[in-house]
């Protein structure tokens, strides 16, 4: 390997706005240590929302000091190996999902944090960890079942449109919520039975006419009026899954006053529950095999936005780009 350096992108200060707070360097790489491995990442998973509130400071779980990695999911090739490797071979392709490991076009790892998969592609990557958050989210914190009624929003997006395909396999009838006829077209490619461009329609409307006795499930990734709308539409016994609230994202925290929620949430015997995947740690293996299993048997279909994203200079445009809502499918940058 001739190369001796690489860059990678960091917090180089807390800021509200994910541009103003990163910075690309460039470092050395180093040689992977008795039990490592030495990956030239391929791909790396654009995750917005946390991105944006990691550089914010926002992340009550994490207490950083920058300068601190960015990126999390990652997909290469090992190119090193320490003595004590035996698991790995050069050109193995893997997944990582360390915080810090994505936004970088070198990594060491200890050998036992990454995933052998059978090709380096977007593909691959949007699975884990992207997928595996749909996939416990909806089984774990939302307790699917079959023949229910179970809505996504931002259906079209990197998480949602696994969600949606993982609810319809379960046996499910499934709503999906979408910005454009573009979206609309994906989910109905993905099977989505119900799809509602909230631009055209009004989702409290229709899910009111045309599902007076509620909804059992709903997963949602966007909050605030939104929210609002799902907390009001739940069946009795529902239940709703915040799995993230990419319309706050952006700006500050909306200040509401309203009637607390057990007042809606009581008399249906509903219930909020709140996702979050490090909570969640020892269904990641299982769940990461069961979705590989799904996609290599064609049975979930993997949709990566087309939108090209490349070199770790390309990333802050890439998180601005998801933010807007532009995207269907997981955002990848490639280097």
């Amino acid at each position: 390997m001739n190369v001796t350096t690489y860059k990678k992108l960091i917090a180089k200060q807390f800021n509200q706005d994910f541009k103003s707070a990163v910075e690309v360097v460039e470092i050395p790489i180093s040689k992977p240590a008795a039990s490592q491995v030495l990956i030239q990442n391929k791909f790396a998973g654009v995750n917005g929302g946390f991105d944006t509130l990691l550089c914010r400071g926002d992340v009550p779980y994490l207490n950083l000091i920058p300068p601190f990695d960015l990126g999390v999911e990652a997909v290469g090739e090992v190119i090193a190996m320490g003595e004590n490797v035996k698991d790995f071979q050069i050109g193995d392709a893997v997944i990582t999902t360390a915080r810090g490991g994505g936004y970088r076009e070198y990594q060491v790892v200890d050998a036992n944090l990454a995933v052998k998969v059978r090709e380096a592609t977007p593909e691959v990557l949007t699975l884990i960890p992207t997928g595996v958050s749909a996939l416990v989210a909806l089984e774990q914190a939302g307790e699917m079942k079959s023949n229910e009624v179970v809505l996504v929003t931002a259906a079209a997006g990197g998480t949602g449109h696994i969600a949606v395909q993982l609810a319809k396999l379960a046996g499910n009838h499934v709503i999906g919520t979408c910005s454009s006829e573009a979206k609309a077209r994906l989910l109905r490619k993905l099977g989505c039975d119900r799809i509602i461009n909230y631009r055209t329609e009004n989702l409290n409307q229709v899910l009111k006419q045309e599902y007076p006795n509620g909804i059992n499930l709903i997963f949602d990734c966007v909050g605030k009026t939104v929210f609002d709308t799902c907390v009001e539409n739940l069946a009795v016994r529902g239940r709703l899954v915040v799995v993230g609230f990419i319309s706050e994202y952006v700006n500050n925290i909306e200040q509401i006053t309203q009637p607390r929620i057990y007042h809606q949430l009581f008399w249906k015997a509903a219930s909020v529950r709140a996702f979050l995947m490090p909570h969640y740690k020892e269904y990641m293996a299982e769940a990461s095999d069961r979705l590989l299993n799904l996609f290599y048997s064609r049975k979930l279909k993997v949709a990566v936005d087309p939108t090209q994203f490349n070199s770790i200079e390309s990333i802050p445009a890439a998180v601005e780009y998801l933010l807007s809502g532009k995207n269907c499918g997981k955002v990848v940058v490639r280097f």
